[in-house]
């Protein structure tokens, strides 16, 4: 609880400073925000693969695959359910066309972002060194070379050798758990440069050029996943949704203001261990794994915004065409890069692939911070629901 008010409190004061306008202290917690999110991907990448190979290698592969089955089940539910919540709030609210020449002013702005074909983006995911991923961040091939070496690991008869190297693995997680709980008891200190950042960039006027209804239904479909959708989830497991948010609220708010669920992740694992009571095997698994393919958030901002470029386009938004896009935004959002604006290059990828005008995409480009914000929140927020069902569920199996 002591933890949770001096963030509010850091938060308060990072607004206020953000508000006044100051170029100096705008450059300062700029850098300052910039330090604390490389240093949590820093001990992100470490993190994921550490985890994942332990688990393997302590717990054996029978029992990570009962831990990866229910892991699996309950994000593809959660996706979907997301998905189908932003497609009906879109045919409720019913976004209109834009005017021809708002369409051409995004041009300027989306020809910067770069686009990656799904060939390109399936082929990176192979490594072809074991150096290279690391240097990449690459979370998708990383955990190929974890689940390869884990896996490996749990096979390998008992032998002196073996458990020396399982023995230097688990000693090298401890001291990296270490590094995050000296790094989260100074993340007051960052919350305050997070908190002027996102101030000064709203006084500035990131927001004002909102696009209406497409943002209604973008943050509206947020909302009820994160509030709604997500606590029946766990209620229909038998867990109270206010105590499982209550405990997991360091790691949502730290995801609010990175922007990136990956920078989030050493957060949320320590967050699911000594405040939920999630076992260590458990949430090591989980949540690397969540942090890669649980994405409810961009699922749902790739359905409404490819819908949206699509109308704008002169695309009938038939229920086939709506029910199609469902399944891509779902299969999309699996394996999308969990870093800023993740969500906003896979959707451009798809747009320019199906040759839909996406200038639109320059347009919602200014206030995609929000966005982006309001998303991996809910992303960690699901991640921890997954979480928690599944350490209760085997808690179920094995009593």
């Amino acid at each position: 609880m002591k933890r949770i008010v001096l963030w509010i409190g850091a938060l308060i004061v990072g607004a206020i400073l953000g508000v006044l306008g100051l170029g100096w202290l705008n450059s300062l917690m700029d850098f300052v925000a910039t330090v604390y999110t490389r240093l949590f991907q820093l001990l992100a990448v470490p993190t994921i693969v550490l985890a994942v190979i332990t688990t393997f290698a302590t717990f054996g592969s029978k029992g990570s695959g009962r831990i990866f089955g229910r892991t699996l089940t309950y994000t593809l539910l959660t996706t979907f359910a997301a998905s189908i919540v932003g497609a009906l709030l879109y045919v409720l609210i019913a976004p209109g066309n834009l005017p021809l020449e708002t369409i051409s002013q995004g041009v300027s702005a989306v020809a910067e972002a770069p686009s990656v074909s799904y060939y390109d983006h399936i082929l990176s995911v192979i490594p072809n060194n074991v150096v290279k991923p690391f240097l990449e961040g690459n979370v998708l091939s990383l955990l190929l070379l974890a689940f390869a070496v884990g896996i490996g690991l749990s096979k390998l008869p008992e032998s002196e050798h073996k458990s020396v190297v399982v023995k230097g693995l688990l000693g090298l997680q401890d001291l990296l758990f270490l590094l995050i709980r000296w790094l989260i008891w100074t993340l007051p200190l960052g919350i305050v440069a997070f908190s002027a950042q996102l101030a000064a960039q709203v006084s500035a006027g990131v927001v004002a050029d909102s696009i209406g209804k497409y943002v209604l239904v973008v943050l509206g479909g947020n909302v009820i996943q994160f509030f709604v959708v997500l606590p029946l989830f766990l209620l229909a497991r038998g867990l109270n949704p206010l105590h499982v948010l209550g405990r997991m609220m360091p790691a949502v708010l730290m995801a609010l203001f990175t922007k990136s669920s990956a920078a989030t992740l050493p957060v949320t694992m320590e967050t699911a261990e000594q405040r939920l009571g999630v076992r260590k095997e458990i949430a090591r698994f989980v949540l690397p794994i969540c942090t890669t393919i649980n994405m409810n958030g961009c699922a749902a901002f790739i359905l409404v915004t490819s819908l949206f470029v699509m109308q704008n386009g002169g695309t009938a938004l038939t229920l086939p065409t709506i029910l199609l896009w469902i399944l891509v935004s779902v299969v999309s959002a699996v394996g999308n890069a969990g870093v800023p604006m993740g969500c906003y290059f896979l959707t451009l990828s798809l747009m320019s692939g199906i040759g839909a005008p996406v200038a639109i995409l320059g347009i919602i480009l200014p206030i995609y911070t929000i966005i982006d914000m309001v998303e991996t929140a809910e992303n960690v927020w699901s991640d921890s629901c997954v979480c928690a069902m599944t350490d209760h569920d085997l808690r179920t199996l094995s009593s």
